[in-house]
């Protein structure tokens, strides 16, 4: 199919050189091109520039079955980037939400067997069949919102089989889903209540039992660790980094949401893509970062809903550093996959502006998932993963306007989808 979309208000996040990633005062810029047209062929962004130079006649002549689209009063922005997500799990924990609500913490639910322990117990009692099931229908509600490829991890399993189970859910749905999707084998996300005596036996069935089934069947991108207070040491992490990197699997780390863990530098020791939440972060580990090639990414939505203290953004950013923002959907610390509420947060509650939003969202998340090469941007070569907005009279009205949904139609592989 090829898809000419003209008269767009303004088309967001354009690039001439595509970037991996931006970062420092680059995250304030935010490349536009006003009375646009968008030119995508065989799935693929062809063409772009000012309608005053859109010979459209040429085009109509020189492509067979020409979809043109008007667009007029209405933006093109690149799909969003989710690079953290949980989203295939057996069922909700809304009765884990009313004990917050109540003044529970998170440790002290989990503790209880709560928390991860409760999805994991589920998760062993769920087939296949139906975790693809209910996963689709997650993934299609968060392509509605302008999510184009998203990361999925494991974690809800905590035994070879349930861990298994997942990672061969992710696989079906990477087939079954227009979305770009991402797999991490997290087998290391709790501690089951028959190891916290010896919380090392577990990391040795992780490494040991685990990852060689995992890797012989080829089911996860990456691998990931949470490594935190009352989770996995610096120790346990290393170990498991290191095992993956023996599989040619590189990490992605949970770090710092509820202390100075030491798991920001345990990431970056191993060269993880990311090191993710990270609201415990000080000069030592923005220096740390600054001297790698990790991307820091941070989940507002897991913070508001948990109300915890915020990560340092700005203080990020200013020392030079990128950021990502991911969605962090889960059902026990954020429940939902809108990244357009995401951005909102960000300028809301971090103080972001709404064009480092936009770069956290898309470009330097793509990163954060290994794919910045092929989305993120509005670049000739990249993938046609786009979306139309509905007349909306700036960009910056994309965060400003939160609470509806503001994308009107999806282009996913240069497919419109309905």
């Amino acid at each position: 199919m090829s898809i000419l979309i003209e008269n767009i208000k303004e088309l967001v996040q354009i690039e001439d050189e595509p970037k991996r990633l931006v970062k420092g005062a680059e995250m304030s810029k935010l490349r536009t091109l006003k009375n646009a047209f968008l030119l995508i062929e065989d799935g693929i962004i062809s063409g772009f520039g000012s309608m005053d130079d859109l010979n459209k006649l040429e085009l109509q002549n020189s492509i067979e079955n020409l979809t043109t689209i008007d667009s007029t009063g209405k933006m093109v922005f690149p799909s969003f980037v989710d690079s953290h997500t949980h989203l295939v799990y057996p069922a909700s924990r809304e009765i884990e939400y009313i004990d917050k609500i109540k003044g529970l913490s998170y440790e002290e639910i989990a503790k209880r067997g709560g928390g991860i322990l409760n999805s994991a117990k589920l998760m062993q009692e769920s087939t296949e069949d139906e975790l693809v099931e209910s996963s689709l229908a997650r993934l299609n509600e968060i392509i509605k919102y302008g999510t184009g490829a998203v990361e999925i991890k494991s974690g809800y399993g905590l035994t070879v089989e349930s861990e298994l189970k997942m990672l061969r859910v992710i696989k079906r749905l990477k087939e079954l889903s227009p979305l770009t999707i991402k797999s991490t084998f997290l087998g290391a996300h709790s501690i089951p209540l028959e190891y916290r005596s010896d919380q090392t036996k577990y990391v040795d069935v992780v490494i040991n039992e685990m990852l060689p089934l995992v890797a012989d069947e080829n089911l996860a991108d990456y691998i990931d660790v949470f490594c935190d207070t009352g989770f996995f040491t610096v120790e346990d992490t290393e170990r498991i980094l290191e095992a993956g990197m023996k599989y040619n699997i590189r990490g992605k780390i949970h770090a710092n949401e509820l202390d100075y863990s030491g798991g920001i530098q345990a990431g970056i020791k191993y060269n993880a893509l990311s090191v993710d939440h990270l609201e415990f972060t000080g000069e030592k580990e923005i220096e740390a970062l600054l001297n790698s090639e990790t991307m820091p990414t941070v989940l507002p939505g897991a913070a508001f809903f948990l109300g915890m203290k915020y990560t340092p953004v700005r203080e990020m950013m200013d020392a030079g550093l990128p950021v990502a923002l991911a969605s962090d959907f889960n059902p026990g610390s954020s429940p939902s996959g809108n990244m357009q509420l995401i951005i909102s947060m960000a300028c809301i509650l971090y103080k972001m502006l709404p064009e480092e939003a936009i770069n956290a969202t898309t470009i330097n998340t793509a990163y954060a998932m290994g794919i910045s090469d092929k989305l993120g941007s509005i670049a000739i070569g990249k993938k046609a993963n786009v979306f139309i907005t509905s007349e909306i009279p700036t960009y910056e009205y994309m965060p400003y306007y939160y609470g509806t949904n503001k994308v009107e139609t999806v282009i996913l592989n240069g497919e419109i989808i309905d």
